[in-house]
Parts: structure tokens; C-alpha cells; sequence
């Protein structure tokens, strides 16, 4: 037989596009078309729908960048169309290949109610099946105009990510707005054609399958009269029906598909139209599910839900409806697919506490899964958080895109840094946006890395980012490929459904120990540096909110601020979500969140100060309150009372401009360049800084990814370096006992001052730039005399190894990476750390010196600024300010307790009395986390610790109150039902293994 399979497939395209897709719509009529363009931001759903618009054609411009435009679409339907379906088309001047990165459109009826979105890929709307003719159309289209700033030739610089700077100029162009006759027989042949066709071109070209379908497919296009499309196209789908009817083998690889629209909460676009995205989306989905009865939608994050339940209370009624009936699925149980990196400890944890608590109270449904499909990496403390808050199960999908190294698992189980095991899915289809494509279904299949062991895989399948969710073409795909020879087969299913018979079947899957770590994405631990300080220092405001707020309400009556505190956990949360901490998202985004970071510290700075005012009372002594979990200064953690300061600090210069600080303690030798040449531990007689080095070295590098600006640094970045050596000023600070440095480069300008207090065994560096750069890369480097095959850095509820060589590509990736409060190096008995109050980028190196010494330098590297151009062209110019500090002679609990100390300065009033703790810990090894009254108002005490050092714990609690019982809790402050922990009085012991996180919550007496 001759080959003719590239003929067939040839003409089966042309036919398709030209012929067959175009006859879905046969006859249509313009529709009468007026717009109301609102004057500012988007109004209410009732003012856009009074507004008088005037009239406006096809192929007329509308649509300033970030404007909304409300159009009237007004018609009648033909007499001539009776007893036949008509569909409004409803084209805004979509492109189809950006669902969910442009203009979008909610469709409303006259009074008010919502009927679903147009998007892209989605832009037709209902009017009757059948129609009886005659009948008069009016609809409403909320238009938002966003400008498209992830373009075909994407990252390019552009001013259209703010609506400061976007201008006016109209976006877009209406297309189409039509009555159309939908024919569904043809529409139904389109569908089979075209998963034939897409399943034809994945199989084996000498599968006799693959010909089967080669030859129907010829003869259906045979049987179609090309001038009488809709008249022939049943004959030519009763050409397929075998074909479509032959079942899969039972090896085949079965695929749960999860209707899905992942929508970032904020990214290309801000926050309020984010809300408008769900509310679209969640109308598209409704609508869906009400017409087809085995779809089931997975939606994810609890604030976009409250959005839709604030903003949208039509939409709401809907979800809820969809939601009784089990179609409309809450996944995730977090706040917002937040990063996992960079939020600390207890805001981990309560991404889970407020996104499951929301979905317990509206809904009564527990989520046992995270639901992290986009997450940029995960850190090695997230397991334990994952069990704590009562899930066990975990989905992402981002490791695919890792640039090194291919992850060996699809289905497996993560172990965290305290020994937790989380059951893991990374769905092998290597998208969150998944559009049941024949490519896709095979690539999966192919792809599963866990073949003759499993054979489940979840997809998450729809447009995602105000693209509209998924389909009615995915679901009639889905139906054809449930059970299809050649294809892995598809079943609608929840997430959970998937999760148990995929735990089901995979007894015994293999463990990854460790972080998950993404090898892409690094930039996004250091772009937009003053969003992650503001997250880190609302993060350490919140902590002390609710010490001192919970201790005063125990000891004077003080009113605990719940709602207060619930909100502002709520908009820290959200500003953590995965494209706004890492610093990702257009500048709109960033201004806002500066000054949202601004106000909530005002908020959470009145509240500590009227807790602390309580508890002092009225009075002329002098008190220091110590919010951070160790002592400091004679002051106990969470407590109050005069400090007592021990030892003096000298500053002596020298004739060649050098500078020595001494606090008989640490020896700090300062050069003329403002480079720190020696920081001598005197107990231990031992130098930090390799020989021939220097610290607090300021090197600049350029910083031009090949992609993601924002998000990226690639390798190659190293290649080139400048040390800002050369310095304006190095001259004695103001009070005498510290080093001040100034210096200039390029258009930017640093100054710094260096000081060792009194008693302490570290040396604060305090930097201020003012950055006028563009594509750079500012580090601050520490190269320090430490012999370390690996190192120590903070992630939540514990620290987490990395090794500081690159004998494995896997380690060679890792040339980036995240901490939180420290970095810590150590040789047997003697190590340094580097703490910090807002960083969380950094890289480690090592070399081994060539003169006689033969030592190793190990450099920490700390990531201060970058200057990136895309999405924002201004991120982070400006002034900055950062504070870190070198601590020599320190193991690792010193690299804890300084980590807390910077991160929770001191605050100085004047009261009567000291304050004596609510809760004390008698081992440092113990942090505690949190001390708060409980959220249901109870007035019961929760402390939530962990074990911090790495090693096994053996600590005692103190109440400073009377206990009337205590019991072990989830981090939703739910009993265990473990034993409780053996109480003498008001004091408690606890027995933590290593990293352990305990919450107990006690009850007053």
C-alpha cells in the first residue's frame, strides 16, 4: 500500500480550519452595539448597567490600558431561526493565543444577574436551545481593557504595568458581536476530528491503530459535501464511530482530570482585577457544570473565594450551589498559593490555618491536599506544616521546569527536615493549564517517570489567569477519550479522589529528602527588595502584636484585638501569594503593596504599643520589652524589665585611616577601603576572615537573564564582577564607637556604619543604597577562614543543610538559594554566622588557598539588590535599607538567637513594674513561635514552639498564669488525640525530637 498518511493529514488540517470549524456557526447577524467607558476604576454592577452608552461598530478601537468599558449589546432573533440553538459571539478583539493575558468580559442580563465570562477561548453566550424566533436579546458586558504586557516578544521594558504610567491609548479592537444559528452536529464533528487527528499524530507510525484512524478519518472527509457542511456532517461522523468506540488497552495510563483555572492572585495585573478574574471564571464555571453532569471544578485559594463572596453575592449564591452538590471542589487549604521559600515560620503555617479554617466554616469540607501547582520550590520545613495543619497530601507542578536536572519521581514521598513524610504528585502532563490535547494525554503517558509501580496521574485542566477555566470543547474531549484505544484514558475526579487511589496503588513510593528545590526562578529571593521587607517585618510585627496583646489580656483585662489581627494576617497572607513576595509582578502591584506594608505597620505598632502600655502601667522606670524567644540584656524573652548592660566598646583609628573596634569580645579591624580585614574572636583566639581577604566587600555584577527578568539569574552572571572597593568616607560614626563608609559607583551611592555593641558577640552592619542601577546584581560578601563541606540555613520551624561543593549537577544548581534569618559555617566547635533582618537571597563558594596556609575560604554571599526591567522598569530604584551582622565564634544555637535578636529589636518605655513572662521555656534549644489567645474567643493561651538546634529536646513550660488543662493541638488549635504532656501546676514538659513543632493550647483556670 502506498503511504499516503501525510496527504490525509494535510488535507484533514485545511478542511478543519477553512471548512469544517467555520460551519459551526452557519448564519449570524450583527448585533447592535453601544459602550460606556468608566471614567477611573471599575464601578458597581449597577452603575455600569444605568450608565447611557453610546453607539459603537466593529472594528472600532476602545479600551485605555487598565480602563473598564461597559457594552450594550442589543438584537432580535430571526423568525427564520425557530427551533434551532443561537449563541451571541461576543469577540472584544481577543487574540487566542493569550487566554487570560488581555481584555476579559463578565456578561450580565438587564437586572444585574451574572451569566459568564467571554475570554479568549470561551467568547460565546447562550440565548436559547432552541429559540421559538422573534425573541428580543439584551445582555451587558463588563469589558475590562488590560493591557498585555507578556507580549510575543516578551520581557521588553514597558510602562504599561501601572495605570500611572500606561497612558491612554485604546488597546483593542471589537472584532465580532453576533447572533449566530451553533450548529452542534457539526460542533461535535469538529470534536471528534480533532481528537482523532491528535491522537493519530502521537501514535507509532507503523501502529496499526494509527492507520485505523488514518483511514476513518479519510473516509468521514470524503462523506463531507464542502458546500454542505452541515448537511452531510452527521454522515461523516457515522465514518468515526468505530474508531471512537474501540477501548483502551488495560495498561493504559489513566489520567484524573480536575477542571481548573489557576489564577495568580496578582501578577500582570493588580489585586482588584484579580477579583474581577475570579468572579469571570467562577461564572464560566458554574454556568459548565450546570450543563454538563460529570464535570468537576477544583478551585484553590480561600481569598479568592472571600473575593467572590464579597465582591459578587450573585456568583457566590452559584459556587455555593455547585459547591453542596460536590462539583464545585475548595483545594488547597492555604490563603493563597503563597511562596513556600521566604514566609517565615508561623505565617507558613497560617496559610493553612486561614485557608482551611474559611473552606471548614462556609463550606464544613476539610482539604487534605496542598495545592501548589506554580510555587517557585519548596522549602524543607513544609511537610511537617502540611501534617501540622491536618493535610497529608501534596500537588505541584513547577519542578518540570527546572533547567539542570530532571526530577526522578512523579508520585512519591517527601520528607521534610523533621522526619515528616507527605505523599507528593507532580502531574507528568507538565502543565497547570492543561486543554485535553491528544500531545498532551501522550506526553503525560510517556512521561510518567513511575511506570510498572503506578498509573494515575492528575491533570488540571482549563485556562487559568482570567482565560475562563475550562471548556465545553475539554469536556466533550475528555468524553471521547475516557475509555480510547491508543490513549491514556480520563475520568473527571476531585483532587482527593485521585489522591486516594493514586496512595492506593503506590504502597511504597520512593522518598525525596530535602527542599524541592526549582532550578529556575532564583532572582525572585532578591527582586523587589521592599516587598520582602515588608513581609518580613509585618511577619515579626504580628508575632509581637500577639505576645504582648495575649500577655496583657491575661494580666490586665487588655481587649485582645481579634479582628484586628485576623485581617492583618489575612492581608499578610495574601501579599505572599507566589508572584508578589517573589517580586514578580508588575509595578501596580508593588506600589501598593509598599504602601499596604506601611499602613499595617502603623496598625500593628499602635497595638504593641497600647499592649505594652497596659502591662507597664503608669510609672518612671525604665523598661526594655524583649519580644524575641531567648533573654537578651537580663530581660527575659517575653518580658519586661531594666536592662542591664555589661562592657564598653572602643573605637581607636589609625594613622593609615583604619579603625579598630574592641569589646573584649571580638576584635574588628576596619581598613582605609572600609573593608573589615579581621574580626577576632579573643576567647577562642581564632581570625574569621580568610588571610589576604576581606569582608563587607560590595561586588556588582551584570544581570541580564536569557528570560524572566524578574524572576531569573542565570549562571553566567558570575563571569563578571567589580569589588566596590574604593570608598568616599571612612570616618568614625557619630557616637564614637562605630565605623561609618561612604561610597559611591555608577549613578548609586552606599553608606554604611559598622558597630559592636557592648557585651555582644557581633558585628551589626547597617547599609543603606541609594540604587540608581539598571540589569546589576549587588552582593555583599563574608569570606570566611571556615573549613565546611556544607552549611546551615533558617527555613521554617528549623535550619536546613546545603552543601558548599558542587560535585553533582544537583548541587552545581543550587548556585542561588534562600535563608531566613541566618547562614551558619562550622568546623568542629567553632563556626561563624551571618544573620540578617529583611535578605533571603545568597550563595556559598569555596577554595582552597595555594600559598603556604593551604586553608579554606568559604565565601557567603549575601543578595542585596537586582535591577530588573521587566514587568516593573523601575524595580527597586531608590533607597534601601538593610542591617546584618557577622557573628564569629557562634554554633548554631547563637546563629538562632541572633537571627530573632535583629529581626526583633528591643522596645524602650517607661512604666511601673517589669513584666514578668506569660510563658517561659528553660532551653534555648526551644524557640517559641507564637504565643496567642486562642481564635474562637475562648481566652484559652496557645504557645506554639519548636525544637531549633537540630537534636533531641527535653524542655519545661511555665505558665505565668493559673492552668486549668492542656492538650497537644493541630496548628487550627484542634486537639490531638495524643496523650497530653505531663502538668505540675502551671508547669508542663515536653519531649521534642529534632525540629519537632508542638502546639498546645491551655486552658485558664
Amino acid at each position: 500500500m502506498h503511504d499516503d498518511r501525510s496527504l490525509v493529514e494535510a488535507r484533514l488540517k485545511r478542511v478543519l480550519d477553512e471548512r469544517v470549524r467555520p460551519a459551526v456557526y452557519p448564519e449570524s447577524v450583527p448585533l447592535d452595539v453601544a459602550v460606556w467607558h468608566a471614567p477611573g476604576e471599575p464601578v458597581p454592577v449597577e452603575e455600569g448597567l444605568a450608565a447611557v452608552p453610546e453607539p459603537i461598530g466593529v472594528g472600532a478601537r476602545w479600551g485605555a490600558p487598565w480602563g473598564t468599558s461597559w457594552f450594550r449589546v442589543t438584537g432580535t432573533v430571526p423568525e427564520a431561526w425557530a427551533g434551532r440553538t443561537v449563541e451571541a459571539l461576543l469577540d472584544l478583539g481577543f487574540d487566542e493565543n493569550m487566554p487570560g493575558f488581555q481584555c476579559e468580559g463578565l456578561v450580565y442580563r438587564p437586572d444585574g444577574t451574572p451569566v459568564k465570562g467571554v475570554n479568549p477561548r470561551n467568547q460565546w453566550v447562550r440565548i436559547g436551545a432552541p429559540v421559538e424566533g422573534g425573541e428580543e436579546v439584551r445582555l451587558h458586558i463588563e469589558a475590562a481593557s488590560n493591557p498585555v504586557i507578556l507580549d510575543y516578544h516578551p520581557f521588553l521594558p514597558t510602562q504599561l504595568g501601572d495605570k500611572e504610567t500606561a497612558g491612554s491609548d485604546p488597546q483593542y479592537t471589537l472584532t465580532r458581536m453576533d447572533l449566530a444559528v451553533f450548529d452542534e452536529t457539526v460542533w461535535q464533528l469538529v470534536l471528534d476530528l480533532e481528537v482523532l487527528g491528535e491522537l493519530m499524530a502521537e501514535l507509532p507510525v507503523d501502529s496499526a491503530r494509527r492507520w485505523d484512524i488514518l483511514r476513518a478519518v479519510e473516509k468521514a472527509l470524503d462523506a463531507i459535501d464542502l458546500q454542505d457542511v452541515g448537511g452531510t456532517a452527521a454522515r461523516a461522523r457515522s465514518q468515526l464511530t468505530d474508531v471512537l468506540a474501540t477501548p483502551a488497552a488495560p495498561s493504559a495510563h489513566r489520567v484524573s482530570a480536575v477542571g481548573h483555572a489557576h489564577i495568580d492572585s496578582a501578577w500582570l495585573w493588580p489585586l482588584r482585577e484579580t477579583v474581577r478574574k475570579v468572579a469571570r471564571t467562577t461564572s464560566n464555571m458554574t454556568a459548565l457544570i450546570e450543563d454538563e453532569p460529570e464535570f468537576v471544578f477544583a478551585m484553590s485559594q480561600a481569598q479568592q473565594w472571600a473575593w467572590v463572596k464579597e465582591h459578587r453575592p450573585e456568583v457566590w449564591a452559584r459556587v455555593k450551589k455547585a459547591v453542596a452538590d460536590g462539583r464545585f471542589v475548595p483545594a488547597g487549604g492555604m490563603w493563597v498559593e503563597s511562596d513556600t521559600n521566604m514566609p517565615g515560620s508561623e505565617a507558613m503555617a497560617r496559610q493553612f490555618v486561614h485557608g482551611k479554617r474559611f473552606f471548614l466554616d462556609e463550606f464544613g469540607i476539610e482539604n487534605d491536599e496542598a495545592w501548589l501547582p506554580d510555587t517557585f520550590g519548596f522549602a524543607a520545613g513544609l511537610p511537617q506544616i502540611i501534617k501540622a495543619a491536618g493535610s497529608k497530601w501534596l500537588l505541584t507542578q513547577k519542578i518540570s521546569w527546572s533547567r539542570t536536572n530532571t526530577f526522578p519521581h512523579h508520585t512519591f514521598t517527601w520528607e521534610g527536615i523533621d522526619g515528616t513524610r507527605i505523599f507528593t504528585h507532580f502531574p507528568p502532563v507538565d502543565t497547570y493549564n492543561c486543554s485535553m490535547k491528544g500531545s498532551e494525554l501522550a506526553h503525560a503517558a510517556r512521561n510518567f517517570k513511575d511506570k510498572g509501580r503506578a498509573r494515575h496521574s492528575l491533570a488540571p485542566t482549563g485556562w487559568g489567569d482570567g482565560g475562563g477555566g475550562t471548556t465545553r470543547e475539554m469536556v466533550a474531549k475528555a468524553a471521547r477519550l475516557r475509555d480510547l484505544e491508543g490513549s491514556a484514558t480520563v475520568v473527571w475526579e476531585t483532587p482527593a479522589a485521585f489522591f486516594e487511589k493514586a496512595e492506593a496503588e503506590y504502597p511504597n513510593p520512593p522518598v525525596w529528602v530535602g527542599e524541592l528545590y526549582l532550578e529556575l526562578h532564583r532572582a525572585t529571593l532578591t527582586s523587589q527588595a521592599k516587598t520582602k521587607q515588608g513581609n518580613r517585618r509585618s511577619e515579626h510585627l504580628l508575632r509581637e502584636a500577639e505576645l504582648w496583646a495575649a500577655t496583657a489580656a491575661v494580666r490586665t483585662g487588655f481587649p485582645y484585638p481579634y479582628e484586628e489581627l485576623d485581617r492583618i494576617w489575612k492581608t499578610v497572607l495574601l501579599h505572599q501569594f507566589h508572584d508578589i513576595l517573589p517580586g514578580s509582578s508588575i509595578a501596580w502591584v508593588h506600589r501598593e503593596a509598599r504602601a499596604t506594608y506601611e499602613r499595617l505597620a502603623g496598625e500593628l505598632n499602635g497595638i504593641i504599643d497600647a499592649a505594652q502600655r497596659a502591662l507597664a502601667g503608669e510609672g518612671s522606670t525604665p523598661l526594655v520589652f524583649n519580644a524575641a524567644p531567648h533573654a537578651r540584656g537580663g530581660v527575659p524573652a517575653g518580658g519586661a524589665q531594666t536592662p542591664v548592660t555589661e562592657g564598653r566598646t572602643t573605637l581607636a583609628p589609625r594613622t593609615d585611616g583604619s579603625h579598630v573596634l574592641d569589646n573584649g569580645l571580638l576584635r574588628i579591624e576596619i581598613d582605609n577601603r572600609g573593608l573589615v580585614v579581621s574580626a577576632y574572636d579573643i576567647e577562642a583566639d581564632r581570625e574569621s576572615i580568610a588571610p589576604g581577604r576581606a569582608a563587607n566587600l560590595l561586588q556588582l555584577h551584570p544581570d541580564f537573564p536569557n528570560m524572566w527578568d524578574a524572576w531569573d539569574v542565570d549562571e553566567f552572571y558570575r563571569n563578571t564582577v567589580t569589588d566596590l572597593t574604593d570608598a568616599d568616607e571612612v570616618t568614625a560614626g557619630d557616637d564614637g564607637v562605630s565605623v561609618r563608609i561612604v561610597r559611591s559607583f555608577g549613578a548609586s551611592r552606599v553608606t554604611q556604619v559598622l558597630s559592636l555593641a557592648p557585651g555582644e558577640r557581633r558585628l551589626v552592619l547597617d547599609t543603606e543604597v541609594d540604587w540608581h542601577e539598571t540589569e546589576k546584581f549587588l552582593k555583599l560578601a563574608f569570606p570566611l577562614d571556615v573549613h565546611a563541606e556544607r552549611y546551615a540555613s533558617e527555613t521554617q520551624f528549623g535550619h536546613f543543610h546545603r552543601p558548599t561543593h558542587t560535585n553533582t549537577s544537583w548541587e552545581a544548581a543550587k548556585f542561588e538559594a534562600c535563608n531566613h534569618r541566618f547562614v551558619h559555617l562550622e568546623e568542629p566547635g567553632w563556626g561563624v554566622a551571618i544573620v540578617n533582618d529583611s535578605t533571603y537571597g545568597h550563595d556559598v563558594t569555596r577554595a582552597v588557598r595555594t600559598d603556604a596556609d593551604g586553608g579554606t575560604t568559604t565565601t557567603v554571599r549575601v543578595s542585596l539588590l537586582r535591577a530588573p526591567r521587566f514587568p516593573d522598569p523601575e524595580t527597586d530604584q531608590g533607597v534601601h535599607r538593610f542591617r546584618h551582622a557577622l557573628v564569629p565564634g557562634a554554633h548554631i544555637g547563637d546563629a538562632v538567637r541572633e537571627g530573632w535578636r535583629i529581626n526583633q529589636p528591643e522596645r524602650r518605655i517607661t512604666g511601673a513594674s517589669h513584666v514578668a513572662p506569660l510563658v517561659s521555656v528553660d532551653q534555648d534549644t526551644v524557640v517559641v513561635s507564637a504565643v496567642k489567645l486562642a481564635d474562637d474567643g475562648s481566652g484559652d493561651v496557645v504557645v506554639r514552639f519548636h525544637e531549633a538546634h537540630g537534636g533531641r529536646a527535653r524542655a519545661t513550660l511555665t505558665a505565668g498564669f493559673e492552668v486549668a488543662g492542656v492538650a497537644v493541638t493541630d496548628l487550627l488549635e484542634r486537639p490531638l488525640p495524643e496523650a497530653s504532656p505531663q502538668r505540675d501546676g502551671n508547669r508542663i514538659t515536653v519531649r521534642l525530637r529534632p525540629f519537632q513543632l508542638m502546639t498546645l493550647r491551655l486552658k485558664r483556670a
